[in-house]
């Protein structure tokens, strides 16, 4: 997917660059720095550092990756937090879109970021956080890059109270167990049953033979493919596909798979995203998933989370991955 968090050590990922949050003098430091300049080889990374320093708060150099399973080390000199008030969100919004434009520049199809000036340098983790988001969401717009944000715990995403206490309540309400579920289901199948031995009632011809027509057009579409149906409701909704490939944080490649593919069954999280970028309601999210083989399903927390996003119109699915993510669950996209 275009942008994924990740739990993970950067300087592990096999993606073709990884950024380090560095000073603007480009020396060796501590931390996730110190640890990109370890695994690199220390002299040949400083060495490759010092043709290119000093820079500027903000902007970003590329070096080889060295002995990194990256190709390439981004390295962008964060701003350190003064309150807020001397530039710091621009400096570190510049951070994120410069360093994906040197990905860009060298033909880069993945990059690896760390939460940018969030350690010693001070930067609130909920702010560094939503400006990186918004940065990253701002250059995938116009872009075909494959972004990762690696964060070491979920200290980071100090999600607001109140959607969290909406979320928690959501999920107290609606979430059940397995156990419970699979008791409801055989419940339902004993009614199912026992309505199928009862006689059927008499009905006159008329009332037979009058629904023939609709009942036809309601089985055609019932069997309607998802790729079908998907390209339906995009026209429906007045959006074009790049607008929803983009809005569902998917690639274009993939997006293009399942427009042609009229036998192509998307993953689950790939199929609730582009539900999420059409903003559809929740009886519309439910028909498009059937259609895939899939439903939503009040024993599987990650459906009711989703669920909740759903019903109460909130369709930012960078939000909603936020929440997932600290929830340990599987992000929306594909």
């Amino acid at each position: 997917m275009p942008f994924n968090i990740v739990r993970q050590d950067i300087t592990r990922m096999k993606v073709d660059a990884i950024v380090n949050s560095a000073n603007t003098a480009l020396k060796m430091g501590g931390g996730v720095c110190g640890a990109i300049f370890k695994v690199a080889g220390a002299s040949d990374l400083q060495a490759a550092c010092d043709r290119l320093a000093p820079i500027q708060t903000g902007d970003a150099v590329i070096t080889p990756g060295f002995m990194l399973p990256a190709k390439y080390v981004v390295h962008t000199a964060g701003p350190v937090y003064h309150g807020g008030k001397c530039g710091e969100e621009e400096q570190l919004r510049s951070c994120y879109l410069n360093s994906m434009k040197r990905a860009v520049e060298n033909k880069c199809d993945s990059i690896a970021f760390p939460l940018i000036s969030s350690g010693i340098y001070g930067y609130p983790k909920d702010e560094a956080l939503r400006i990186a988001t918004a940065s990253i969401q701002d250059f995938l717009e116009e872009h075909d890059l494959e972004v990762f944000l690696a964060v070491f715990d979920k200290a980071a995403f100090t999600i607001s109270k109140q959607l969290i206490g909406e979320v928690e309540s959501y999920i107290d309400e609606h979430y059940v167990d397995n156990h419970w579920d699979r008791w409801r289901e055989r419940k339902l199948l004993d009614v199912e049953i026992d309505a199928l031995k009862a006689p059927a009632p008499i009905k006159a011809l008329a009332e037979v033979s009058a629904p023939f027509a609709s009942i036809n057009d309601l089985v055609g579409n019932l069997d309607e493919p998802f790729s079908t149906t998907l390209l339906r409701l995009i026209d429906a909704k007045g959006k074009t596909d790049v607008e929803i490939y983009k809005r569902a944080n998917i690639d274009r490649k993939l997006f293009s798979k399942i427009r042609t593919g009229k036998g192509y069954a998307p993953s689950k999280r790939t199929a609730i995203a582009l539900a999420i970028a059409m903003e559809l309601s929740l009886d519309e999210t439910n028909d498009l998933l059937t259609r895939a083989g899939y439903t939503l399903s009040h024993s599987q927390k990650f459906d009711v989370i989703v669920e909740y996003f759903i019903v109460s119109g909130k369709f930012d699915i960078f939000e909603i991955n936020e929440v997932l993510f600290k929830y340990d669950q599987q992000l929306l996209g594909g």
